[in-house]
């Protein structure tokens, strides 16, 4: 498995209502993407950054799913390009 964090800046005007709209639009792509295994949206308002964390069955998977296009479109969502690390992710624990 890996484990993909993204994060970009957020324009200045978009307020947290709108980034969580923004998200909401994104969810039923997500959960019909069979390679990711789970996503987490992030959202930091001080910092005026967003983003997810996203568990994928392999490296891959995730390059597929943020291709130049997937870059495109958030960039015009957000307002900037997005910013990828990837980590091997060998064991998830799960609670409650």
């Amino acid at each position: 498995m890996i484990t993909e964090i993204v994060t970009f800046e957020i324009a200045e005007g978009l307020g947290r209502a709108e980034v969580l709209a923004l998200y909401e639009k994104t969810m039923p792509a997500w959960r019909a993407n069979p390679d990711l295994i789970r996503k987490t949206y992030l959202y930091d308002p001080e910092g005026r950054r967003g983003g997810g964390v996203y568990l994928w069955k392999d490296i891959e998977a995730a390059r597929r799913a943020h291709d130049a296009a997937w870059c495109d479109r958030a960039a015009a969502m957000y307002g900037s390009r997005p910013q990828f690390a990837y980590y091997e992710t060998p064991f998830v624990i799960e609670n409650g």
